[in-house]
């Protein structure tokens, strides 16, 4: 197996993953580790009939999907591997999913969050998260589309920067 890209995004499937991120990657394969959509079959269907059918799409909680990778059931395909939060991607590494790359995407807005570009907002919890994640091994950077210039992610975080976003 052959993960080409993990990616926090807080809409998980979206136009811009499978207009911009499944053909630069070239992806056959699109794995949803989120309990929420999981646990919802009408967001769950909805999600899976949005991919071309070319496309392999799992979708299940943190521990089905190890479980999955873990299997070797993956091992032939091109993944593109998707949390909807920091937690998500730390809970998933603690798991077993091993990762050496994380790509934040979109990360809405929420209480105690601060904004750090037009896509991302992180709290403090989500700065915990991913400074664990590093600290793990994982590179770290934000990114929105592949036109776009990765940025590491500290930099982002307005005392890194020198001043308020």
């Amino acid at each position: 197996m052959s993960i080409v890209l993990t990616r926090i995004d807080t809409r998980l499937i979206h136009g811009q993953v499978l207009e911009a991120w499944v053909p630069y990657t070239h992806a056959d394969c699109i794995v949803v580790a989120n309990a929420a959509v999981k646990a919802n079959p009408l967001k769950k269907l909805m999600m899976e009939a949005s991919v071309p059918s070319r496309v392999l799409v799992e979708i299940g909680t943190i521990e089905e999907i190890a479980e999955v990778f873990a299997s070797g059931a993956l091992q032939q395909r091109k993944v593109l591997l998707l949390f909807a939060t920091t937690e998500d991607a730390l809970a998933a590494y603690r798991h077993g999913l091993l990762f050496s790359e994380l790509n934040l995407g979109n990360l809405h807005a929420g209480a105690g969050k601060q904004r750090l570009s037009c896509t991302l907002f992180l709290g403090s919890e989500d700065i915990g998260n991913l400074q664990s994640l590093e600290e793990a091994g994982v590179k770290i950077s934000a990114r929105c589309i592949p036109a776009d210039s990765a940025r590491p992610w500290r930099k982002l975080i307005p005392h890194k920067k020198g001043g308020a976003c």
